[in-house]
């Protein structure tokens, strides 16, 4: 911890460098991603402060959108959309992913029921693989993709898809490799970007 806490003293020593955000944000991308500590949008992408927008969640999950119930990540995507005016969102799974790995497995999650009940909001099962593969990779994929269908149902997220002002994209990211895989829809393949 002390290293963290280093660093945060002398982060804010550079007050030029960050006026210029009191003046609000203007991100172009919601990059919905894995809380996973190893998944980090920022160096992934090379962005400065401003220029994402994230939502980490466990397993990535986009959950159900509903108006009865609202949801802490429903907010964040309609902020993101309506507000904000994000042009992309990137849906990123991860190689090595204990919340699709725990699905795929069908883990006794007993232990944990807020995991157990949070998984249930995957959009559907993961695809099935060699349960002995840790990186489940095809699973994580396929859950990309769902998540991505998932975010359709979301009224905002189909209108701007609609008029052609958003972009969705499902990204792969191996954290033993550091590579960076994008689905290509014509090919049904995820290839390094």
């Amino acid at each position: 911890m002390q290293p963290l806490i280093d660093n945060a003293r002398t982060y804010g020593q550079r007050p030029e460098e960050f006026a210029g955000h009191a003046q609000g944000q203007s991100p172009e991308v919601l990059f919905i991603t894995c809380s996973d500590s190893r998944v980090v949008p920022a160096l992934i992408t090379g962005a400065g402060p401003g220029r994402l927008f994230e939502l980490r969640t466990a397993g990535n999950i986009v959950p159900p959108y509903g108006t009865e119930r609202p949801s802490g990540e429903a907010a964040t995507i309609e902020y993101a959309v309506e507000v904000l005016g994000v042009t992309d969102i990137v849906v990123c799974g991860h190689s090595h992913c204990g919340a699709v790995g725990a699905l795929v497995r069908g883990d006794d999650l007993s232990a944990v029921p807020a995991v157990r009940d949070w998984l249930t909001h995957a959009a559907d099962e993961p695809k099935p693989c060699d349960p002995a593969d840790p990186t489940v990779a095809e699973a994580v994929q396929h859950h990309v993709l769902a998540q991505l269908l998932r975010l359709r149902s979301y009224p905002c997220v189909e209108r701007r898809l609609t008029d052609g002002r958003l972009r969705m994209h499902g990204w792969y990211y191996e954290v033993h490799t550091g590579v960076v895989r994008e689905h290509h829809a014509d090919t049904d393949t995820f290839e390094t970007l």
